[in-house]
């Protein structure tokens, strides 16, 4: 038993060695297409001139073999562009230098490109980490790297960057709140923390997106919103927070205010004023300076006590 054990563990460390060797892509080098253009030209001359000689059979095994064992051999690799070879249902390599090779014309070819490509993803209608209902939706720049693993280590590699982008868009609204919730403080929100939330979604991408070969050059959150049930409420409360804000510092500078005018006045004896009277004084000035209406001057011709 313990020897079938040891057995299937080594097997197993086999078949995956075996895979990571299938899927690691190697970068070759065909040679250049113009000597092998210049003979196809001498191979269709020669078989025209065996169709004028009446040498039919000469030309036309001549003919096939410039059209079925030259011609298919010839590659044009564009800038930034590759060509994954296969023959047999073998990986050869994959090229991409750009310019005019030939290679075996029995080889399967797939072209893939190697530039920068933008996924803007839908929105997507989310719980965040408080159980609030949010719309969120993110911008990918990515790219494939290795030709390999894209075209043999999933199906579709676009299709995987679609799937796996929303996926990580939906863990990264799961795992942090939209907004500071009332009376808890936390150190990375979706709204405030852009470039916290950035790199957490460029890495995450770049783990998931890694098996297919495809590099994350960059991640970043392009719409995000209460969903619409209920952001009138929520913006009720962002409205409450700002004008509770707003209060308490013009409470905080009034207070400040009348300190400094019952100071200056004790300071300079323009006026002796008992407690009631400062009392009164205090009162005035912070409903003055606190309100948030014009003040309407009132002349008192009396004094205090009557």
């Amino acid at each position: 038993m313990i020897l079938f054990g040891i057995t299937r563990f080594y097997n197993l460390l086999y078949d995956i060695k075996l895979i990571s060797i299938m899927y690691q892509e190697k970068i070759i080098s065909p040679p250049s297409g113009y000597l092998t253009f210049v003979l196809s030209l001498v191979l269709l001359a020669g078989a025209i001139f065996c169709f004028f000689s009446q040498l039919f059979v000469w030309g036309s095994i001549i003919l096939a073999v410039d059209l079925f064992l030259v011609f298919p051999g010839f590659l044009i690799i564009n800038p930034n562009q590759s060509m994954v070879l296969t023959l047999f249902g073998k990986y050869i390599g994959t090229v991409k230098a750009d310019g005019f090779f030939w290679v075996n014309p029995l080889t399967s070819k797939r072209k893939l490109s190697l530039k920068a490509n933008n996924l803007n993803g839908q929105q997507l209608k989310v719980n965040d980490k408080l159980g609030n209902p949010i719309e969120i939706a993110a911008v990918v720049v990515w790219k494939v790297n290795e030709t390999a693993k894209a075209v043999f280590a999933v199906e579709n590699y676009m299709q995987y960057v679609n799937i796996q982008s929303e996926a990580a868009v939906r863990h990264l609204a799961n795992i942090f709140p939209y907004d500071h919730a009332e009376g808890e403080e936390t150190s990375i929100t979706l709204k405030d923390g852009a470039e916290q939330v950035s790199e957490i979604l460029e890495k995450e991408l770049t783990e998931r997106l890694s098996r297919a070969g495809i590099d994350v050059l960059e991640a970043r959150i392009s719409h995000l919103a209460y969903a619409p049930e209920i952001a009138s409420a929520m913006l009720q409360r962002q409205q409450a927070t700002a004008v509770i804000a707003a209060r308490k510092l013009i409470v905080e500078g009034a207070v400040g205010m009348v300190e400094m005018a019952l100071e200056k006045l004790s300071e300079k004896g323009i006026v002796e004023l008992d407690e009631e009277r400062k009392a009164a004084m205090v009162s005035n000035l912070l409903v003055v300076l606190c309100g948030d209406r014009h003040v309407q001057p009132v002349v008192n011709t009396g004094t205090l006590y009557n």
